[in-house]
């Protein structure tokens, strides 16, 4: 049987529970596959690891030393990338590649200097060294519970032949070797056999997943990258964003003001220039050039407020959040309700993009739902600020690269952002942001 999810995926609902299905499900035999290759892998490399650091050690006393330490943690960096391999294959456990050396300058020895100040390559070692031990463990756990479960499982089904083929009429449990013994071979005592195998089988398939679950632990703490390191490549590419968008506005400011207020201003000096001219010749026209020249002055000015109101509406920092929403939920061509629930102000910059963020999602909204009506709600949660534009029009919205949608998502990651987006066919949009509260 079988249903569908809100994606289209097809979703099998088991009619037997995992705890029963767990033995045979091809999870479970991958990651006993995976716990049966970890012990000759694991001796390779606790080998490997050993010998060569051994060696690099006993060299110190020469200039052979560090080269050798500096090739043993670059080939325990090449022992890793397979186990990251080996994991993404067999445990389905997607660990990123660690962060690549940084050479700061060249030749060998600032390569041997890169290797010796990367603490990722001395996670690599280690693991090399713990992994050993671990593996031994678990493989003798996996194998032999694994084993005898499905050997006193499968009974039944070869039990015959040990009567036949040998002088044995079944398993011996016990012997005093003077001819008292007990063997497994009454139709009671074989079920009886078969069901404890069974027991073993159903809980062995969770000891393995237990067992796998270490792995995935060590594999993802040692060989992957740092939590550091990972925060510094987001705070890097975040950077790139903010960057990236400060120059976008200052591009559509400059575009702005050279197309608009600009080009009226312009043309406002020239009438005045021919006004003037006029002035003596001909008073009437000049009067009314200087009458369209004033109009012009007030358009002139509506524009650079309108500029001033998209860099920074005045009304925010003034008043806040909650008449600056209401103020821009009023300018909306669609009718919105907007309710504002924080206890206090948080910071200017976390104002400013609240304030932007639900700007241009109203936008969106006026120029594609089609809605009749929307709302707008900004309430504190947990040291967040979360934002919810939703409107009842055809949906649809494309979060796809590309979109405004995507654009204001970046936007919000590069201030540790989220942004959510629901928006079935037919049944209106939810848009749902959440930013650090910074007071």
């Amino acid at each position: 049987m079988a249903t569908a999810d809100g994606h289209g995926t097809a979703t099998r609902l088991h009619r037997v529970p995992a705890a029963l299905r767990a033995p045979l499900e091809g999870r479970t035999w991958r990651e006993f596959l995976y716990l049966l290759l970890n012990l000759p892998i694991a001796i390779v490399m606790f080998v490997y690891a050993v010998t060569m650091t051994s060696l690099g050690v006993g060299l110190l006393v020469t200039f052979l030393g560090l080269p050798v330490l500096a090739g043993t943690l670059a080939g325990a960096r090449g022992l890793g990338s397979l186990e990251r391999v080996r994991a993404r294959a067999l445990l389905g456990l997607d660990v990123a590649a660690p962060e690549p050396l940084r050479v700061r300058k060249g030749g060998l020895l600032g390569w041997v200097g890169a290797l010796f100040k990367s603490g990722v390559s001395w996670r690599h070692l280690l693991y090399c060294v713990l992994h050993f031990p671990w593996a031994v463990f678990a493989f003798c756990v996996s194998v032999v519970l694994w084993v005898n479960g499905w050997g006193l499982l499968l009974y039944p089904t070869y039990q015959w032949a040990l009567e036949r083929y040998t002088d044995q009429p079944g398993f011996q449990l016990w012997g005093d070797g003077n001819g008292n013994s007990f063997y497994v071979d009454t139709p009671f005592e074989i079920a009886v056999t078969s069901a404890v195998g069974l027991l073993i089988v159903l809980g062995t398939a969770w000891v393995i997943r237990g067992l796998a679950q270490v792995d995935r632990l060590l594999v993802s703490g040692l060989l992957g990258p740092s939590r550091l390191a990972t925060r510094v490549s987001e705070l890097e590419s975040d950077r790139g964003v903010v960057v990236d968008t400060a120059a976008a506005d200052l591009r559509r400011i400059e575009r702005n003001l050279h197309d608009g207020a600009q080009a009226r201003l312009v043309a406002l000096a020239m009438d005045l220039g021919l006004a003037k001219e006029k002035l003596q010749e001909d008073p009437e026209a000049a009067a009314r050039m200087v009458d369209e020249a004033h109009g012009e002055v007030k358009l002139a000015l509506q524009e650079l407020r309108d500029l001033a109101r998209g860099i920074h509406p005045a009304i925010l920092t003034d008043r806040g959040l909650g008449p600056a929403l209401s103020a821009l939920a009023a300018r909306c061509t669609v009718p919105v309700k907007a309710t504002v629930d924080l206890p206090t102000r948080p910071a200017p910059a976390i104002e400013g993009i609240a304030y932007f963020t639900v700007s241009e999602l109203l936008q969106n909204i006026s120029k594609h739902a089609r809605a009749s009506r929307a709302s707008v709600d900004v309430w504190r949660a947990e040291g967040r600020i979360m934002l919810q534009v939703s409107d009842d029009g055809v949906g649809g919205a494309d979060t796809g690269t590309g979109s405004g949608l995507a654009g204001l998502a970046d936007r919000l990651d590069s201030v540790d952002g989220i942004l959510v987006v629901e928006s079935p066919a037919g049944r209106g949009t939810t848009v749902t942001a959440e930013v650090p509260w910074r007071g």
